[in-house]
């Protein structure tokens, strides 16, 4: 993972604010995130730098952007285009014991639906797991639909967040492409319960349920930043002079495909990178010396 070289060294005071916004004393906050305390403190003072894996953690245990803490700004501009504000995970006006609640709340029945599937998940067991009463949680979220189309907008987020943080550094359209695939991945636990999430949406909207309406704007976020990305590398000459949109369709429906192929065990993510990157270097990078 590259060192987030580029980031402005106001971050530092961001996350301080960040962190003070929380209620939560700094142990707590390096605690969450799997910081050691003394790694957090030497960032915080500049004697070290914020990778982008760090960068995210902090802002999804605090809730604010990775966007927010680089540049200042949830609406600045980068690499990764930004969700509308409605897809990512509501604030509330609330004191921030009740808003570290209902983080916690979604946070882990983020991990439980994508573990075990909505239809296993009772309100009952994301209750227990994460210590409160089941009137708690309902107190929060009115039904475990609600629940779990808020745990949609934290994949958003996460996705987004992550994009912000690895992108950022990153100037060669080519190099840009291939990370923003490669952060995308169905990798690691996270990773794979990302896409389970989505996967469920996807299975959801198949058969008409109703509540999901992150999903159409949450997915044009994913495909705008891939076209983005694309244009941006053909006005530099770096990529065919092919339809934009079109590349952007082919790309991307041969992600998800792939993706669910890792997800039910026909192929390992790596494997899906390489294919990936191999159309990428086939179909969309310009070839020295030809003309598209």
């Amino acid at each position: 993972m590259p060192e987030p070289e580029n980031i402005p060294s106001g971050i530092a005071e961001r996350i301080r604010e960040a962190i003070r916004n929380t209620g939560l004393p700094q142990r707590k906050i390096a605690r969450r995130t799997g910081f050691e305390e003394s790694k957090l403190s030497k960032s915080l003072s500049g004697t070290r730098k914020f990778t982008s894996e760090e960068i995210v953690l902090l802002a999804t245990v605090t809730g604010v952007t990775a966007n927010w803490l680089i540049t200042g700004s949830d609406a600045a501009q980068t690499p990764s285009a930004a969700p509308p504000a409605d897809i990512l995970p509501k604030r509330h006006r609330e004191d921030e014991k009740h808003a570290q609640r209902r983080r916690s709340i979604i946070g882990r029945a983020w991990w439980l639906f994508s573990e075990q599937g909505y239809a296993a998940v009772r309100i009952a067991d994301i209750a227990k797991d994460v210590g409160v009463s089941t009137p708690t949680v309902h107190y929060y979220f009115p039904s475990k639909q609600a629940l779990f189309a808020e745990t949609l907008h934290y994949s958003v987020k996460l996705a987004y967040d992550r994009q912000v943080a690895g992108l950022q550094p990153i100037t060669d359209p080519v190099a840009q492409l291939k990370r923003l695939v490669e952060l995308q991945l169905p990798l690691g636990a996270e990773g794979r319960a990302e896409w389970s999430i989505w996967l469920q949406t996807w299975t959801k909207l198949a058969v008409s349920e109703g509540g999901l309406d992150t999903h159409s704007p949450g997915y044009r976020r994913w495909t705008s930043t891939v076209h983005d990305i694309i244009s941006a590398g053909q006005k530099t000459g770096h990529f065919v002079t092919v339809d934009a949109g079109t590349l952007t369709a082919e790309l991307t429906a041969m992600f998800d495909g792939m993706g669910i192929q890792v997800l039910t065990g026909n192929l390992t993510p790596s494997q899906m990178f390489a294919n990936i990157c191999g159309f990428i270097d086939r179909t969309i990078i310009q070839q020295q010396g030809a003309t598209s």
